[in-house]
């Protein structure tokens, strides 16, 4: 049985925080069972970065995708089909299907790089805030009868 939700009130009473309301109505209206392959891992390595890393043993750097569209990070992973029609398997363990994992990122968010080492895909991810955004300190000053109305901004950092 499928609940619904209206977010209709949210769009009306929210200004600006219409991805937020787009991601709560997708996450709560997918039916579609998330895929485990390839497992992975997500880690904080450091204040503003993280690591995504992937086991997907059995591909190698040229049958993996990594791409970055809009806000959405898709990893994807083919295997050669040629390969595999030369050997001949008494038992298969290592699964070697193609796969497609997506990723919302979150704004500011960015991948610096990506790495495969011993069967593992590790996507570099940092959180770059503009200075716009980053707090600032105000300085509040007295004010006397023969000085301006004057506000200067200096940053916190």
């Amino acid at each position: 049985m499928r609940t619904s939700f209206d977010f209709t009130p949210l769009h009306r009473a929210a200004i600006g925080f219409d991805q937020f309301a787009d991601l709560l109505d997708r996450v709560l209206s997918s039916d579609v069972e998330q895929p485990t392959y390839p497992p992975y891992n997500i880690e904080k390595v450091g204040q503003d970065a993280y690591r995504i890393s992937f086991a997907v043993a059995g591909f190698s750097e040229s049958d993996l995708t990594v791409e970055v569209k809009e806000n959405n990070l898709i990893v994807s992973g083919r295997k050669a089909e040629e390969e595999d029609k030369e050997r001949t398997y008494l038992y298969r363990g290592i699964a070697t299907r193609a796969f497609e994992r997506r990723f919302t990122l979150a704004d500011h968010i960015v991948v610096t790089g990506a790495t495969y080492e011993n069967g593992m895909l590790h996507i570099d991810l940092k959180r770059e805030i503009p200075e716009a955004l980053k707090p600032r300190r105000i300085e509040i000053k007295a004010l006397s009868k023969d000085q301006p109305e004057l506000v200067e901004a200096k940053p916190v950092n």
